[in-house]
């Protein structure tokens, strides 16, 4: 836990970085990451969309036979990416405490997608809507990449898809709430 906080205290470090162009904001120092999706910045909640992080509080054995919270690599992952290609974003969908946003990351001289880097490194997921499929098919693609190569999480075998462990949860509400 230790090393996590000192990998976000150093992602979110002030550095220069230019202005977001037109109808873009930067990812700012300063924001508090909740999840390897969200963030809080200035009381304002974002959240990349069609992206979902692995859940906090899941685990995941490593290659080691430890046990490893799945949450908090998604989260370590995210904070790298952010500290490492100072993504800039936009709004894309709002609800009354949350903003869905599109970021793009420079790499070099390449401006890519943050949520399909996320993806197709296997920290991440595609998130799917109540029929179970992707919002956003691309990302699904990216993600059968990444399982396919192993990439990321996926080379541990007792990692499951948030979507799945989101579905059983929202299942067993539904059971509950008609007893």
């Amino acid at each position: 836990m230790r090393r996590l906080l000192a990998l976000l205290s150093v992602a979110l470090t002030p550095a220069a970085v230019s202005a977001a162009p037109a109808g873009y904001f930067d990812l700012q120092p300063g924001i508090t990451l909740e999840t390897g999706d969200t963030w809080v910045s200035d009381g304002q909640k974002y959240r990349l969309f069609g992206v979902q992080s692995c859940l906090r509080g899941t685990a995941y054995t490593d290659k080691s036979g430890q046990k490893r919270d799945c949450g908090d690599a998604s989260l370590a992952v995210f904070a790298a990416y952010i500290k490492d290609t100072k993504p800039v974003c936009a709004p894309v969908a709002k609800t009354a405490d949350l903003s869905y946003v599109v970021c793009y990351a420079t790499v070099g001289k390449d401006r890519l997608d943050l949520a399909t880097m996320m993806i197709a490194s296997g920290y991440a997921f595609a998130s799917l809507n109540a029929e179970g499929l992707p919002f956003h098919p691309p990302y699904a693609v990216a993600e059968q990449d990444a399982r396919e190569r192993l990439a990321g999480l996926w080379q541990f075998q007792d990692v499951q898809h948030p979507a799945v462990l989101l579905s059983r949860s929202a299942n067993e509400r539904a059971k509950k709430a008609k007893q």
